[in-house]
């Protein structure tokens, strides 16, 4: 037994949709890394290039907005001029929203939906044929979704559709690997909790405050994501299939109950 390449993604080409900052560029950065060619797409072409530029010469930038069934295609044909084949894909791109419920309507549920439930399958759909041909029983392709704790666990706040969509994510994520498996691509997903982004304002603002909530006592860093990413799309998650990786300092799987006892 040899493990001194099982982390390794030497040769590796990457796709990773929501690139440009983030979760997204954490593991975009970590896959760079471990030898990996990466591709990032994201809505705002500049900050895609922006972040290409900043994770040098073997990350490119593919500008597109996958919200839209023609937006997964676009890209699925953008990367077609560059690639015959796609090893690895992370379909990081989300939304959220939060509003209360009597005004909860349904552009928020929409929009949230169909970045974060529709477009994971249809630009899977989309690259289908690339995924293909780069998978093999012996070295299996990677579609690897994001999904969320709160696709497992409440949180206090008003984000209907983002609750529902995590968790649709994360079963679909079991109905694709399910298929996809036939065609030796591997699918599996993350499900990150605080970590410093956009979308998740209250850890990147106030990350000490956050952490003390947090059974491992801190926020995620960038390693703690990208580590969890390269594991899956790597040698060493290649029997890893339609599972999700919990990755939050165990507030779904460690945090303590509040007791009842008088």
């Amino acid at each position: 037994m040899d493990t001194t390449n099982l982390f390794r993604l030497d040769g590796r080409v990457a796709l990773v949709t929501g690139g440009s900052r983030g979760i997204g560029k954490m593991i975009a950065a970590g896959f760079i890394a471990q030898g990996a060619k990466v591709y990032i797409s994201s809505r705002k072409a500049a900050a895609c290039e922006d972040a290409a530029a900043e994770l040098g010469p073997n990350c490119i930038p593919l500008p597109q907005d996958v919200s839209t069934v023609a937006g997964c295609r676009a890209l699925a044909e953008q990367l077609a001029e560059h690639e015959q084949r796609l090893d690895i894909l992370v379909n990081n791109a989300g939304a959220a929203w939060g509003v209360p419920f009597e005004q909860f309507d349904e552009k928020g549920w929409d929009k949230v939906m169909d970045l974060n439930v529709k477009s994971p399958f249809f630009l899977t759909q989309a690259l289908h044929e690339a995924l293909k041909a780069a998978g093999s029983r012996d070295r299996p392709a990677k579609v690897i979704n994001i999904t969320s704790i709160d696709g497992l666990r409440l949180n206090p706040w008003d984000t209907y559709s983002y609750h529902a969509s995590k968790s649709a994510l994360i079963y679909l994520t079991k109905r694709m690997a399910a298929r996809l498996i036939q065609d030796s691509i591997n699918v599996t997903s993350i499900a990150p909790g605080a970590f410093a982004s956009e979308m998740n304002r209250a850890a990147r603002d106030h990350g000490d405050e956050v952490g003390r909530g947090i059974p491992a006592g801190r926020i995620g860093v960038d390693e703690d994501m990208a580590g969890a990413a390269i594991y899956l799309a790597s040698r060493a998650g290649d029997y890893v299939v339609g599972d999700t990786i919990v990755v939050d300092g165990g507030l779904v799987n460690a945090a303590l109950g509040v007791s009842i006892d008088a």
